[in-house]
């Protein structure tokens, strides 16, 4: 394992910039700022390294993954669940493994909800948790981080991902 710190990039998709205020039985109160600032500190607690990028365009999201400047990421991808495969294509072609979060629990909800283009790709989901979900995410990927079951991948600021891995052109952080 590497002596450096995991680096997770934490995926938010459509309407969930509304939280707190977009059907609060179902998703809590919590605002996405506020999840977010929870996240971070035990990020910090369990000595990981996190970013966040949220967006209601796939495509943005999509272009956020391909940057790969991280070694594994959280993913609720929202309403994209059921619908991209465009998504789920970025998540196998980045070479990245990703825990699916969602603040409820899809498969209890309206019959369309139980198409999941991810579930079978991700290394764990948890669902119906709100926001305890994230930090139990982050919690297994340090879990696998710690036991090796995940390379460092990170692009570094050179280009190169890992401590040899081939060249690629880098990327510019927005």
């Amino acid at each position: 394992m590497s002596d450096r710190r995991l680096r997770v990039l934490v995926v938010n998709g459509p309407n969930l910039d509304l939280l707190g205020t977009r059907e609060p039985a179902i998703y809590g109160r919590e605002t996405l700022e506020e999840i977010n600032a929870g996240i971070a500190d035990r990020a910090a607690e369990l000595d990981l390294d996190v970013d966040f990028f949220q967006s209601n365009h796939e495509g943005a999201l999509i272009d956020r993954l391909h940057r790969r400047d991280f070694d594994a990421s959280i993913v609720n991808a929202g309403g994209l669940t059921h619908t991209s495969v465009s998504l789920r294509d970025a998540l196998l072609g980045i070479e990245r493994p990703f825990v699916e979060v969602h603040l409820s629990d899809p498969a209890t909800r309206e019959p369309f909800r139980r198409v999941n283009f991810l579930e079978d790709i991700a290394v764990a989901r948890f669902v119906g948790m709100k926001a305890a979900g994230y930090h139990r995410a982050l919690e297994e990927l340090a879990r696998r981080w710690a036991a090796g079951e995940i390379a460092p991948r990170a692009l570094a600021i050179d280009g190169a991902e890992g401590p040899s891995a081939p060249r690629e052109a880098p990327h510019a952080r927005a």
